[in-house]
Parts: C-alpha cells; sequence; structure tokens
C-alpha cells in the first residue's frame, strides 16, 4: 500500500475541508456558516492564496477544497490546475467561489474539472448541499 508518512503528532483525515481567499472576513463567514450547518466535517484549513494551500495540502490531507477564483500570487483557476495536474490530488473536489459569475475564469474552471461553482454572495442552503462532495458522508 503507497502512502506518505505524516509525522505522528499530525492527525488528519479526507474529512478536512481547506478554504482559500484572500480575504479574511470571506473565510470566517465560511467557516462560521459551515460550523452552522454541521456539515461532516473534521478539521476546517484555510489558506490566503493558492500557494499557501498547495503547501497546506503537501501536509494536511483534504477531502474538500473551496477557493476563490481571484486572489494575489497563486488564484484559484491555478489552484486547480495544479490540483487537476497532481496525481496525488486529481480526485479532491474542488468548488469554486467567486462573486464575478459571468467571467471567463468561471468557464475556464469548469473546462479545468471544478465540481461545482458558488457566487458570493453565498447562503446557508448553498453550503449545506457541499455535503456530496464530501467522501464517506453518511447518506443514510
Amino acid at each position: 500500500m503507497g502512502s506518505r508518512m505524516l509525522t505522528p503528532r499530525v492527525r488528519t483525515t479526507p474529512k478536512d475541508l481547506l478554504i482559500v481567499d484572500d480575504s479574511i472576513p470571506v473565510r470566517k463567514i465560511l467557516m462560521n456558516a459551515l460550523a452552522y450547518i454541521k456539515l461532516p466535517i473534521a478539521n476546517i484549513l484555510e489558506a490566503a492564496d493558492g500557494a499557501e494551500a498547495l503547501k497546506l495540502m503537501e501536509a494536511h490531507p483534504v477531502g474538500l477544497v473551496l477557493t476563490d477564483i481571484n486572489m494575489p500570487n497563486m488564484n484559484g483557476i491555478d489552484l486547480l490546475r495544479a490540483v487537476r495536474a497532481s496525481p496525488q490530488w486529481h480526485d479532491i473536489p474542488v468548488v469554486m467561489i467567486s462573486a464575478e459569475g459571468g467571467e471567463s475564469a468561471v468557464q475556464d474552471a469548469i473546462e479545468l474539472g471544478a465540481n461545482s461553482f458558488i457566487l458570493k454572495p453565498f447562503n446557508i442552503a448553498v453550503l449545506r448541499r457541499l455535503v456530496v462532495f464530501l467522501p464517506g458522508r453518511d447518506t443514510g
């Protein structure tokens, strides 16, 4: 069985979720909303851009990535491209979040394999549907 060795003190689960957004308030709103709706998420990780997200993903396996499109350093499209190109991450669901629903970036995200797209401002009902992307979700 091929697995990556993690440091013993780091306990991770594929039910960990990664929020990638350069806006701290947006990350906090998402975290609070996800806690409120009680999705079966073990841990919520945060990154301010795609480059930081990739570093976190190296250290902490995640089961779902929620990413903004427009960010400095590495945007959400480039993050999606890197995730889909990686043998270890290519099957992780990636949900794009953006205020720009009509942009070509949305089409790019779909073509690159984004699993879904959420427009800002989002609501609790939309976030509840994220459960379909969580690995090992309890459907009973």
